[in-house]
């Protein structure tokens, strides 16, 4: 089996850096990518690549058949949405549109899906067939689930299918992954405490949302704390609270509104953050002569990587980068990601390709206004993609 690694790709590093600054040049966000799919598209058809548009608006899948014999087929997947975000950042490459950038590393993964794509049509040694997966939306509007919902793997079967993010913090030329559930899963939450309010100077003759809604704020820490079994792991956080208005401060409000997230590994403990939210809302208004409305939306499902998928996807990081730079037992991650969607339906593996680590310098974290993606590991995802087709291709029949 032929080993692919980072410097195989040197020819390819400054077309993919042009591609890649290109697409970080022009972000688009959820379901508007056009231009970033054009791109896509055109790349693909030039390389000689089958291509289909369409599903969940703007997503573009390509597939590429190998010259030997083989029924097998993967699916290998990027995100191409960019934040609603206004960036920071000052190269000649930055973002030219207000409040939108690429500062989650989407137009390094395009690139390095174009980059094995561009390799493998030119050199289609494996047998079997690949269905590059270029997905909008990834972003908190489910693009994943909304292809697979249009029909993605009715269209395109996967036997397995894969998933690739940057990750700032952990060395380039590095990978890291874990077997079982690796991210988190993602639901919101919301709950309106209800009273009568009144005037501030007499508040025995009201009943107050707000003292109820500082009560309710401590004890979701608890919940984690006395309810989440200590082998698991759980996150409720807050991160709204809306009641009065600035120009009244000594009128007590009739209502309070609190938004969160809620963050959990298994079915289980999703279950019980949404039924442990609601009744502890409910007791402690009840206590304060008030009533609760709680809502749970249930988001992202946590990403679960297939244990057999997650050792092919070792072997080919090993092949890449050397094993000793590959963790195959990272900690899990308490974010969230809609690969998760496609994970649910077909077995598959996701893992986090290193974007710089504290030594390198100006590894700014996801998310973040000063955020950019390291163009040194380019042709690194790049091998990892073609790698992977090789340990899963590479004598399939």
């Amino acid at each position: 089996m032929t080993r692919f690694t980072p410097d195989l790709f040197a020819g390819s590093a400054a077309e993919l850096t042009a591609i890649r600054r290109d697409i970080h040049r022009h972000p688009e966000t959820a379901f508007e990518e056009q231009r970033t799919a054009q791109i896509v598209a055109d790349k693909l058809q030039s390389w000689g690549i089958e291509i289909h548009r369409g599903l969940a608006t703007t997503g573009v899948v390509g597939t590429l058949k190998g010259k030997r014999p083989g029924q097998k087929t993967i699916g290998l997947r990027a995100d191409m949405d960019a934040l609603h975000l206004q960036e920071k950042n000052e190269f000649d490459y930055a973002s030219v549109h207000a409040n939108k950038m690429h500062a989650c590393g989407h137009d390094g993964h395009t690139t390095m899906l174009l980059g094995a794509a561009k390799h493998l049509a030119a050199s289609p040694d494996f047998a079997g067939t690949v269905h590059f997966i270029f997905q909008p939306a990834e972003e908190g509007l489910g693009g994943a689930r909304v292809m697979i919902e249009e029909g993605l793997f009715d269209k395109f079967n996967c036997d397995a299918v894969y998933g690739m993010h940057n990750m700032p913090g952990i060395a380039s030329g590095t990978f890291a992954i874990r077997a079982g559930a690796m991210l988190a899963s993602s639901d919101s939450w919301e709950v309106t405490f209800k009273g009568t309010g009144g005037h501030g100077a007499m508040p025995d003759r009201g009943t107050d949302p707000t003292y109820v809604a500082g009560q309710f704020i401590v004890a979701v820490q608890g919940i984690v704390g006395r309810n989440v079994p200590p082998s698991q792991a759980a996150v409720l956080s807050v991160g709204h609270i809306a009641a009065g208005t600035p120009g009244s401060p000594n009128v007590i409000p009739s209502e309070v509104l609190i938004k969160g997230t809620a963050r959990s590994f298994s079915a289980d403990v999703r279950d019980l953050l949404e039924r442990r939210l609601a009744e502890v809302a409910a007791g402690i208004a009840q206590a304060g002569g008030c009533t609760a409305e709680s809502k749970y939306h249930r988001r992202y499902p946590a990403l679960v990587n297939a244990v057999e998928q997650t050792s092919l996807a070792v072997e080919a990081a090993a092949m890449t980068v050397g094993r000793e730079n590959v963790d195959p037992n990272t900690p899990r991650i308490s974010g969230a990601e809609d690969f998760a969607f496609m994970l649910e339906k077909k077995p598959g593996a996701y893992i986090m390709i290193g974007n710089g680590g504290p030594d390198e310098g100006g590894c700014h974290n996801v998310h973040s206004p000063l955020y950019d993606f390291n163009d040194r590991i380019l042709t690194t995802g790049a091998a990892y993609w073609v790698n992977l087709v090789q340990v899963e291709l590479g004598n399939a029949a």
